[in-house]
């Protein structure tokens, strides 16, 4: 579950990202947070990374107060989170294996069951046998898709995703909407924003709407 109370992040000069917003996702819940641009809606993303910290209020990952968490813990954190960013954030010198290799090299993780997960990984987001290729040579869906397979490549119990079709035509944002249903569907809890409210509208998610820092609407 994830538990935002009262939470206020206001960054120096004043600025005001978000301003005493609330909410509750439950586990397994499949959520599309939506605003406009400057909505606050990657500040609240990365409060739930603890990337930021909140100015005041509590955020709550599966019970754990994450708001003053000790910079040594926030790893353990992320073992269990998947994030995706609106850019790739490929390393285009190493090839697919290594870039999504990366975060089981980073916790350690035996190379044999490393590489196997690799593959499931990569399976699960079509790019099965695609593994040697350098990123230079994919299309941006492709990219796209290295990323999301680095991100549950761990099995996180939570995924979440800024702006993860941003810059991808509609055919490929609607393969992508999909895929992230496909993990909502085996159980894992997802929160991805977009700028576009119809992306998700057929998966039929709940909705938490931002405006000005503000929270509009958290619907199921």
């Amino acid at each position: 579950m994830i538990v935002f109370e009262e939470v206020v992040k206001r960054y120096p000069g004043g600025y005001t990202a978000l301003a005493g917003v609330s909410f509750e996702i439950p586990a397994g819940e499949l959520t599309v947070l939506s605003g406009h641009s400057g909505a606050g809606k990657s500040t609240l993303l990365k409060l739930i990374a603890a990337i930021e910290r909140p100015t005041s209020g509590t955020v709550r990952i599966s019970g754990q107060d994450v708001s003053g968490l000790r910079r040594r813990a926030i790893p353990y954190l992320r073992r269990n989170l998947g994030l995706v960013l609106q850019e790739s954030r490929l390393l285009y010198d190493r090839n697919v294996f290594d870039n999504v290799m990366l975060p089981l090299v980073i916790t350690g993780h035996p190379p044999r069951d490393a590489a196997k997960r690799v593959a499931a990984a990569l399976d699960r987001v079509g790019l099965a046998g695609r593994e040697r290729e350098m990123p230079a040579g994919l299309s941006g869906g492709e990219q796209q898709r290295v990323a999301i397979a680095r991100a549950i490549v761990n099995r996180p119990s939570i995924l979440i995703a800024d702006e993860p079709t941003a810059h991808l035509d509609t055919a490929y944002a609607a393969e992508i909407a999909t895929l992230f249903k496909s993990f909502n569907a085996a159980g894992v809890t997802v929160l991805v924003s977009t700028h576009d409210d119809r992306l998700f509208a057929r998966h039929q998610p709940r909705r938490i709407v931002l405006g000005k820092g503000l929270l509009i609407e958290a619907a199921a």
